[in-house]
């Protein structure tokens, strides 16, 4: 790779998960052990609740498909969810035995509409799996109400909030699991891995044994000094349990992760200054009460505005040695669920518009004032100014 390509989303690495991780390794226990139980529980802090009620695994994919089980939801169940969202979502429902069901987003959040949950719910419904798209909360005021209304479970999907809050809560804590992401891109990274949030210790216990094999509680106690310890698998479950390698990272990231949201708050109050007066899109005004992860700065490209197509503002900046990314061309464009299901772009036209016009800017704390400057320099030298 060209060194001095700008890399979109690079991880801050630091010295102190580097020492970590060198000492994980001297320390011949790689897999699950010490390490996830502290980032357990310094995570279960973060977000205001008990150690008991989250759980480490590999991925935030395999942290909904767990909870979707451990909920306990019946095969073919509905559930409803965005179309402007990482196949992950979808898929996590296949997974777990279920049928997808989208409902649109809103035109300026990008967020799932609950109006368009209520008119997507049938007598077969059985949960919402709303996602907080780029860090924003969505409307969880509403859409606990229709929870509520319609005896319905709900399933967050916080893949890009981990420091998201609406109304004074964090996001993860209003539905029963929230499901969190520590890839590579996160505002946490620990370069695979997930974490499940549950309001009830029991479930979260559930997807703990469910992320092992289904084996009984704290199996990998079976290899420590303190003796083997028999186990007994309860359940057919998955291989999805975290490891203290990735752990070892998360630790410090965790800890330094207001510290991260001070410095990408600072990038995007620079690009909503200096890409103000071009022909593309911004992100919304934030909602009063909420808190925006800033996990994803997302402009749209509309050709007949912005002077080039959203594929040729990729490849210029491409060419411009900067990464971007797409987030996300909507499910429904994607040849497999067409194919499974027969959807068509058109139907949720909001997520059509906004995927087909979507491209993120680099946001990371790790990049400097001249690569913020570099990157607005670049948006500029692509598309016009507004009239």
């Amino acid at each position: 790779m060209n060194p001095n390509f700008l890399v979109f989303a690079a991880p801050d690495i630091q010295e102190e998960e580097i020492a970590e991780v060198e000492a994980c390794l001297r320390s011949g226990w790689l897999g699950t052990g010490p390490r996830v139980k502290r980032f357990e529980a310094d995570f279960a802090a973060y977000k205001g609740v008990a150690p008991n009620q989250v759980a480490g695994v590999n991925s935030c994919t395999a942290a909904m498909h767990v909870s979707m089980v451990a909920a306990g939801l019946e095969p073919g169940s509905e559930v409803i969810t965005t179309p402007l969202t990482f196949c992950a979502t979808v898929n996590a429902i296949l997974h777990a035995g279920l049928t997808p069901v989208l409902a649109d987003v809103e035109a300026d959040t990008q967020n799932i509409d609950p109006d368009a949950i209520e008119a997507a719910i049938t007598p077969r419904t059985r949960a919402i799996l709303p996602v907080h798209f780029a860090g924003r909360p969505c409307n969880m005021d509403r859409i606990m109400a229709i929870a509520r209304k319609h005896d319905l479970m709900v399933i967050e999907d916080c893949a890009h909030a981990i420091e998201t809050e609406y109304r004074g809560r964090k996001a993860g804590t209003f539905g029963d699991f929230g499901c969190f992401s520590f890839y590579v891109t996160k505002n946490v990274v620990t370069g695979e891995g997930g974490m499940v949030l549950s309001r009830d210790p029991a479930k979260s216990a559930r997807a703990r044994m469910l992320a092992l094999h289904g084996m009984s509680q704290d199996a990998w106690h079976r290899f420590s000094d303190e003796g083997y310890k028999h186990y007994q698998v309860v359940e057919c479950g998955f291989k999805y349990n975290m490891m203290d390698m990735q752990a070892a990272i998360g630790i410090h990231q965790l800890a330094r992760v207001e510290a991260a949201w001070k410095k990408r708050e600072a990038a995007w109050a620079c690009y909503m200054d200096r890409l103000g007066g071009l022909a593309v899109g911004l992100p919304a005004a934030f909602e009063p009460d909420t808190r925006h992860a800033l996990h994803l700065f997302t402009i749209l490209v509309d050709p007949r505005e912005a002077g080039l197509s959203r594929d040729g503002f990729l490849d210029g900046m491409n060419s411009l040695g900067i990464g971007t990314g797409v987030h996300y061309q909507s499910i429904p464009e994607h040849r497999y669920y067409q194919e499974r299901f027969g959807w068509r772009p058109e139907q949720w036209p909001r997520a059509m518009a906004i995927g087909r016009s979507t491209v993120s800017l680099p946001l990371s704390p790790k990049l400097s004032e001249s690569d913020l400057d570099r990157v607005v320099r670049g948006v500029q030298s692509l598309v016009k100014r507004r009239d």
